[in-house]
């Protein structure tokens, strides 16, 4: 039975604020019961500590993390002004998805009782609650509006719903029981014979205006950061399955040998098949000689037309197959292609009328939970004469996500889009039976890793024209790629390179000291981490921001990195650097990189010898806290190198919170003096304080030139 319940992701103009208000709060808690909900088919608390799959945390990371995220975004949003509970704030931060930089050593940890995070939930809730009621509130409601960071967090919340449901999906049946919130389809039949339709050719504008999202009919809707700025392009007549492939249609390429056949699969994929040694698709299951579905709760007989679930690799194999076996150029569709498909069947950003939405109804798509907590046949919902466009289970394109032209990052979210600019992670689009919210709107862009597993599936088409890439190997982040330059670039005006001046201060402190372990906090793109690791056997760079610790792991896999820097105006240049050629090569080995926040780090972030913060105190919203605490990570003995403009912004940090660059008690107080009272109980001044210039080019013809205060410290 349809769903009418469970709300969808809400308009966020209209003219009475009050009702709105209403409406967010009754999304909230849906989304929030929804969330728990689903994790009370788990039948035991081991079933929380046990991981689903080894790349992963186990089920207790994904219970707290939606509701620490709330924390944590709506505190660097002004909205709130303290934590709930620090240690979960940064336990349940970061490690979400599986990138390089994420901190998967189980050694790290020491989880929470469930009993525990679940009283923390309580708590955040309540906390969401009393915003949302007390909060002024006024329409629309936009991308620089403070609701839209409550509206982020809800929206977050229900992207873990999916990918939750696919680590539950994964997990082993005895850890799990039947819930009835959560009922499968039980319809099955015949597959079909699938065909290929006509698709004609489209000219393509999407992407929306984060300075006014509000479309022609009055509806403004959440979106992610990389749903911004505008793409357009002309696609060429091509042809399209009418079918999502089915378990039926993919048993061909099973038993015809797909899975050992290399010469089908890309060198990455071939690389993941030789890893796992598949066999077949992940959720299959042989049972003598028929074979059998696992669901999300349960394993079920084959239904045969229902979609087939595979990774990118997979998928594009099957492809490769289909086309040796029919001698036509078939591939995966891509997202431009999809969206060619969208407009091709007319189906709306909601997938249903306004009158439907408006009665809750369930859209005409296995979609927003409306319909069943699983995969259903391909031919049940069609879409003119193609079916699941929309929903059932999402589809996998060839296309790597990419930035449209105009992109911007969301400041209080710069992590959710930028380290998937990578080539590496394929854009899904149409959603599945779980896509709530933003999720289930055409103009959504999620992208994962091609050996990832979601409910997501695939349909094919014929053309002949090449699948083309947008993504560049260069960066284009204009931040990124100015400290890009900053860290690795060329030296203007004379001005010594600044994060290896402060590295080469921090070594000629530590004279005959051990020379172990040493800190980069508020590293950037790591540059003096690198630098560090001429001296030091092991350094850790840690920065708040995601995009600028990307470059580094990058830097320090692949060796090299190129960026883009503007000259004038459109105008930009081209740079590469590498490791090799600034001498670092033979340390790459010896560093890592973390997302952190300098004033919540985790434990395990101690037993330094060294510590360096470069321009790093006047940015935090909490200098005095973390440098209070910030001998309890270093060894006795151990060397602070602080250097800082002391640039005070009330953007960054509130007046009240300043350490120094004030009147107090009628007379000048300065950083410095506020640095000798707080570090004063810890720590003796070795050197200091001095100047040390640095020079950050905007473009070809300004630049930046700031002189940043040195102090140098050792811990009593």
């Amino acid at each position: 039975m349809p769903n009418p319940v469970f709300p969808r992701t809400p308009n966020l103009s209209g003219k009475d604020a009050e009702k709105k208000r209403v409406e967010i709060l009754d999304y909230f808690h849906a989304t929030f019961d929804r969330y728990e909900q689903l994790f009370e088919a788990l039948n035991c608390d081991e079933a929380y500590y046990e991981k689903p799959i080894a790349l992963r945390h186990p089920l207790i990371f994904y219970l707290g993390h939606t509701a620490t995220f709330f924390v944590n975004k709506l505190l660097l949003a002004g909205l709130i002004e303290q934590r709930i509970n620090p240690k979960f704030e940064s336990m349940f931060a970061v490690g979400v998805d599986e990138m390089s930089w994420d901190d998967l050593n189980d050694a790290r940890y020491e989880w929470p009782s469930v009993s525990e995070v679940k009283a923390y939930r309580d708590s955040v809730r309540a906390m969401g609650d009393q915003l949302i009621r007390t909060t002024p509130l006024s329409l629309p409601i936009g991308w620089d509006h403070p609701w839209w960071i409550i509206l982020m967090g809800i929206e977050h919340e229900r992207i873990h719903l999916e990918t939750s449901s696919v680590l539950i999906r994964q997990h082993r049946l005895k850890y799990l029981a039947p819930h009835p919130a959560w009922p499968p389809c039980r319809a099955t039949s015949a597959a079909p014979q699938n065909d290929l339709l006509e698709i004609p050719a489209t000219q393509l504008r999407v992407g929306r205006d984060a300075n006014g999202n509000i479309d022609p009919a009055g509806v403004a809707y959440y979106g992610w950061d990389n749903e911004f700025g505008c793409h357009e392009t002309s696609i060429t007549a091509f042809q399209a399955s009418r079918y999502l492939v089915s378990n039926q249609e993919f048993l061909g390429f099973v038993e015809a040998g797909g899975y050992a056949d290399e010469s089908l699969w890309l060198d990455e994929g071939a690389g993941w098949l030789k890893f796992t040694r598949a066999e077949h698709p992940t959720f299959w299951i042989r049972d003598g000689r028929q074979w059998r579905l696992r669901l999300m709760l349960e394993e079920v007989p084959m239904p045969w037309d229902w979609p087939v679930e595979t990774n990118y690799h997979e998928a594009k194999a099957f492809c490769n197959w289909k086309a040796r076996t029919s001698g036509d150029p078939v591939r995966l569709p891509t997202e431009d292609e999809w969206q060619a498909l969208r407009e091709f069947t007319s189906i709306d950003d909601l997938a249903c009328g306004a009158e439907e939405r408006s009665s809750g109804g369930a859209a005409p798509a296995n979609l927003h939970l409306a319909r069943y907590a699983s995969s259903c046949p391909v031919t049940e919902f069609a879409h003119g004469p193609l079916f699941d466009v929309i929903g059932n289970v999402w589809q996998w394109t060839e296309t790597p996500i990419y930035p449209f032209d105009g992109f911007q990052v969301h400041a209080v979210y710069d992590d959710f889009t930028t380290p998937t600019y990578d080539g590496r992670h394929n854009i899904i689009k149409g959603g599945s039976w779980i896509s709530c919210g933003n999720e289930a709107l055409p103009a959504s862009r999620y992208a994962f890793r091609r050996h990832f597993f979601q409910h997501a599936g695939f349909r094919y088409v014929k053309s002949g024209a090449p699948a083309t890439s947008q993504t560049s190997q260069y960066e284009t982040d204009r931040l990124v790629s100015e400290y890009a330059e900053f860290h690795y670039g060329d030296e203007y005006f004379d001005v010594p390179n600044f994060p290896r001046a402060l590295a080469q201060l921090a070594i000629a402190a530590m004279g005959e000291k051990p020379a172990d372990k040493a800190l980069d906090l508020g590293c950037a793109t790591g540059r003096a981490t690198f630098e560090l690791a001429r001296h030091f056997e092991r350094v850790t760079g840690i920065d708040f921001s995601a995009r600028f610790i990307g470059l580094g792991t990058r830097l320090a896999e692949q060796g090299r990195l190129g960026y883009t820097l503007v000259e004038e105006g459109e105008l930009v240049a081209f740079k590469e650097r590498s490791l090799a050629e600034l001498g670092l090569g033979p340390v790459a080995q010896k560093v890592e990189f973390f997302q952190g926040d300098a004033c919540n780090l985790k434990p395990v972030f101690t037993g330094y010898d060294l510590i360096l913060a470069a321009n790093l105190i006047d940015r935090l919203y909490d200098p005095q806290k973390f440098l209070e605490s910030v001998h309890q990570r270093l060894n006795p003995g151990g060397v602070l190198l602080l250097a800082s403009p002391y640039t005070w912004l009330t953007e960054h940090t509130k007046r009240e919170a300043w350490i120094g660059g004030f009147k107090k008690d009628g007379e000048n107080f300065s950083t410095f003096d506020g640095l000798k009272t707080i570090l004063g109980k810890h720590f003796r001044l070795l050197r200091g304080p001095f100047s040390v210039p640095f020079v950050i080019r905007e473009t070809k013809r300004k630049f930046q030139h700031t002189l940043s205060e040195v102090s140098i410290w050792e811990r009593n």
